[in-house]
């Protein structure tokens, strides 16, 4: 084989010879008729090879002999190429590009190349609107794939081909094909007594109405309804009148003197028309300005929103709390009852005793006085010389002892209340028996007797600033507010709030750390826990425990005061910018309510015992009451609702403060506040109340 292909490459056979072989027509193609004239060609053409052949030589001729038959085998093997009926040739040219990528031709008009190197066009591609409705109406487009290097998309029949001659199933048809089916007998059965018994309704056809409303608005048709149109009805003329007829009466058509009128007003005030007379009809002109008005409405059209804006129609009124009424939440002071008189300066602090009967007042003249509440006596007077801060009532009964502040000395007084029993007890409590010295005691504090006023005079190294008793009525606590150069060192030590026990004559300082400068103090009224108010927030101690519970953050500038609630688990905070504000302890850290009510500073706030009231004072010399009632279901927020404001001081020298109790009367009882504005009179506020006591 290998000689054969070297002897073709080195003869190469004459063109005309070569055209010769290729287009001689096949024996079958030629007819009976012409086998002469086939005959006589083909002698002829031997002669002239038998000449060519002598003429060449014995080694051309040999060769000339293997060129013949290469020459008729490939001449038979093009026949059968052009004669084949094969299926490739109705296939389309397939592109030849290879690897190349298919983005290199994105922006060509061709895909690639086929087999004799010709550009394989782009078909003209669908948009995807009419492809997705097109393979929505072909049922067999899932069948389909596209062909990206050819630019087609294949369609390829797996269930049928065109030799089959046996189907894909040659099962007999089952018999349940020719039988009705009894279930679905059963289905039509249930069906038809569903609708006899009304369970399956069909819907009525439509009935169009046979009249309509010919002056009727149409905005709340059914049909724009249904499609969900958003319609806007055009706003409805005003029917004409009198003063629109083409004749009005004379009344209805204006003198000159009102038309020249017109022109002095603004165009929005001015008449949109004037009546005028006309003899007929047809002498009424053309509305001029017709053109305008259109102009006008299109541009409205164009420049309107194409959003539908749905307005709600609220009550302001239905926006308020409900609240109840003040009527319902009686009995609260309303009124001046009665008037204390008989300090010369501003009465700093107030406190009431236990059983509602007497109340102890310090001024700035440096008297403190206790007053019978019913009929306004004062039964005793004490003389300090020195200004009073702070007083505070012993909440035992039996122990009718209160705590006064005079600069940086506390004295343990004894009002003189009380059986001999009571006295003798108490003079037992108020003996020191061995005084110690500021200097020799550890804790800066120093218990000494104070023969001059009966007491027991605590000395502190700081100025004295409030006193809270503790519920037993053994302990109490003071605070000493430092100022910011001797804060440093006061806060190092703990000794800005101290805890102190009469039983023991001992001090103790608090075991926690204070975080910013403190403010007040107090305990609860029924657990061992502390509260530390500072100027940015209050803090709760577990005195047993010795660790912190909740720090409540109060979000105002500087807290002044601090009241808990008799439950135990409501705190309000008073503020130097004239904000309450309401804690729930169980609900969140953070304030329940705020209340802005006083434009000035609130001075103290202060929780009623047995009532659910509470009130705050203010600088502004105003007392403000509220109803605030605390539920016992946990589910229930507080109802804090306002009730009255009290006035009738004047604006002094002094802080205000405010103290409340219950009054306990020999033939009435009442509900009595008793508030101080920096005033040099007491004033007590008392409003009657109707019923029992529990």
């Amino acid at each position: 084989m290998k000689e054969k292909k070297e002897k073709e490459k080195s003869v190469q056979p004459h063109p005309k010879e070569e055209t010769l072989y290729i287009e001689e027509p096949h024996d079958k193609d030629i007819p009976e008729d012409d086998d002469s004239l086939r005959e006589s060609e083909s002698g002829g053409s031997e002669s002239s090879e038998d000449e060519g052949f002598v003429n060449r030589g014995d080694g051309a001729g040999l060769d000339d002999d293997h060129r013949q038959e290469d020459v008729h085998e490939n001449a038979e093997t093009h026949q059968g190429v052009e004669e084949s009926d094969s299926s490739e040739d109705e296939v389309a040219p397939r592109n030849t590009v290879g690897d190349v990528p298919l983005e290199w031709y994105k922006e060509e008009k061709h895909v690639g190349y086929d087999i004799t190197g010709k550009k394989i066009k782009k078909k003209d591609r669908q948009d995807k609107l009419d492809s997705f409705l097109a393979s929505a109406d072909d049922s067999k487009n899932w069948r389909k794939i596209y062909d990206e290097y050819n630019d087609e998309e294949p369609y390829v029949d797996w269930f049928k081909w065109d030799d089959a001659k046996h189907p894909l199933s040659n099962a007999p048809e089952p018999k349940r094909r020719f039988i009705p089916s009894k279930w679905e007998n059963k289905k039509v059965v249930e069906y038809v007594r569903a609708i006899r018994k009304g369970l399956i309704k069909f819907d009525k056809p439509k009935e169009e109405p046979r009249f309509y409303l010919l002056w009727g608005d149409d905005s709340s048709s059914t049909e724009k309804a249904a499609h969900g149109l958003a319609y806007i009805p055009a706003p409805k003329p005003k029917f004409p009148g009198h003063e629109e007829s083409y004749n009005p009466s004379l009344e209805y058509i204006p003198t000159q003197e009102e038309i020249n009128s017109y022109q002095l007003m603004y165009e929005e005030d001015r008449p949109k028309f004037i009546p005028k007379s006309f003899t007929s009809l047809r002498s009424v002109p053309a509305y001029e300005n017709a053109v305008k008005e259109s102009f006008d409405r299109c541009l409205d059209l164009y420049l309107c929103p194409r959003a539908r804006k749905k307005r709600i129609n609220i009550d302001p009124e239905s926006l308020k709390p409900k609240l109840p009424s003040r009527k319902d939440l009686k009995p609260y002071p309303v009124t001046c009852y009665l008037e204390y008189r008989g300090h010369k300066g501003a009465v700093m602090s107030i406190s009431t005793e236990a059983s509602g009967q007497w109340i102890v007042s310090g001024s700035t003249d440096g008297t403190v006085r206790i007053w019978e509440v019913v009929t306004g006596r004062c039964l005793r007077v004490w003389e300090f010389g020195e200004a009073v801060s702070y007083v505070a009532w012993n909440p035992l009964p039996e122990l009718p002892i209160m705590a006064v502040c005079v600069g940086p000395d506390v004295l343990i007084l004894n009002t003189g209340l009380g059986n001999e029993e009571e006295q003798k007890r108490i003079k037992e409590l108020l003996l020191v028996d061995k005084p110690t010295a500021l200097e020799d005691s550890g804790n800066s504090t120093s218990w000494a007797q104070d023969d001059k006023y009966d007491a027991v005079r605590l000395k502190h190294f700081k100025t004295v600033s409030s006193v809270e008793w503790h519920r037993k009525g053994d302990y109490f606590s003071t605070v000493m507010p430092a100022d910011i150069l001797f804060g440093l060192i006061l806060f190092s030590f703990y000794l800005a709030i101290l805890i102190h026990q009469i039983s023991k004559k001992v001090t103790q300082r608090i075991p926690f750390k204070l975080h910013g400068l403190p403010v007040s103090s107090t305990f609860h009224p029924t657990r061992s826990i502390f509260f530390i108010s500072t100027k940015r927030n209050v803090r709760v101690y577990d005195l047993l425990k010795q660790k912190l519970i909740k720090k409540l953050e109060s979000g105002v500038r500087e807290v002044s005061s601090i009241a808990i609630h008799p439950g135990g688990d409501n705190v309000i905070v008073g503020s130097r910018e004239g904000k309450l504000c309401w804690f729930d302890m169980d609900l969140s850290s953070q304030p329940y309510r705020i209340l802005k009510c006083h434009p000035k500073d609130i001075t103290n706030v202060a929780f009623h015992r047995s009532y659910p009231l509470f009130a705050s004072c203010s600088d502004d010399c105003t007392a403000y009451v509220f109803h605030g009632m605390v539920y016992s279901d946990l589910n229930q927020n507080p109802l804090i609702v306002p009730l009255e404001i009290l006035r009738g001081h004047t604006s002094t020298n002094g802080r205000a403060c405010i103290r409340e109790e219950m009054v306990r009367g020999l033939e009435l009882h009442y509900v009595s506040f008793v508030r101080v504005c920096g005033a040099e009179d007491v004033m007590l506020e008392r409003g009657c109340l109707r019923g029992s006591w529990e």
